[in-house]
């Protein structure tokens, strides 16, 4: 017999529910570049890779949008910089596409490899005629 709890329903929906709204509020949050909402849940230990339906991380999503300073403090984190969504795309490869210059310059600060990723950011790059991003990915990093 399950146990109902009036305002939540069967016992333990209700932590599952406010789970689920936290991460879709986090993604939401990565996707608009909300850095100041992000980050003080992040040092508490929220997990920095969850990923979307789709398989977009957080890091994805800001990368994506352009949030550059949102990507820094993501890497800052313990974001890993090549987790490919479900379409094998990498961050890289989608500021790339996009043509964010400076979310190219901070992934590639964070050890994004241009050659992760299908296409990869270096494919992509040749693809879309992005000589500029193309050269900061040819550049020495150390």
């Amino acid at each position: 017999m399950t146990t109902q709890n009036p305002r939540t329903g069967p016992e333990g929906e209700g932590a599952a529910d406010e789970a689920a709204a936290l991460a879709a509020a986090m993604m939401d949050a990565a996707r608009e570049g909300r850095t100041a909402q992000l980050a003080p849940l992040l040092d508490q230990g929220a997990p920095v890779d969850m990923q979307d339906a789709s398989g977009s991380t957080m890091l994805m999503l800001a990368a994506y949008h352009g949030h550059a300073e949102l990507v820094r403090v993501l890497l800052e984190h313990g974001a890993d910089p090549d987790t490919p969504n479900d379409r094998g795309q990498s961050p890289l490869a989608g500021a790339v596409f996009k043509g964010h210059t400076a979310v190219v310059r901070a992934l590639l600060e964070g050890g994004a490899d241009p050659d992760a990723g299908a296409p990869s950011a270096r494919e992509t790059a040749a693809y879309f005629q992005r000589e500029e991003l193309a050269a900061l990915m040819a550049a020495p990093r150390g």
